[in-house]
């Protein structure tokens, strides 16, 4: 079981909110899990290459084919606001002050 600290503080990260019996129930669960972990750190791995992905993985994207494009009228048809024959959007980032 994990020292109750250490739950309060894994929660806080994950920012969950906790009641007391959760609290217990999350501390033996994270020990079992550390236990598989500490079991894993048991085993001999120098003879296995290091890897990203166990099993071979297809390309699944679609060729790359040049189609033409909707004139730039039907795109803003529909558009809530343009200006100057471009889609205009919020602004994302505030401007800089004093620029």
């Amino acid at each position: 079981m994990l020292d109750p600290k250490q739950v309060d503080h894994v929660a806080t990260l994950a920012r969950l909110a906790l009641s007391d019996a959760e609290k217990q129930a999350m501390g033996e669960s994270l020990a079992q899990i550390l236990a598989h972990f500490e079991e894993l750190e048991g085993l001999d791995t120098s003879d296995v290459e290091p890897t990203a992905q166990v099993i071979p993985l297809p390309n699944v994207l679609r060729e790359d084919v040049v189609e033409p494009s909707l004139p730039a009228a039907d795109v803003l048809a529909n558009a809530p606001r343009q200006e100057a024959g471009h889609l205009a959007v919020p602004a994302v980032l505030p401007e800089e002050q004093g620029a």
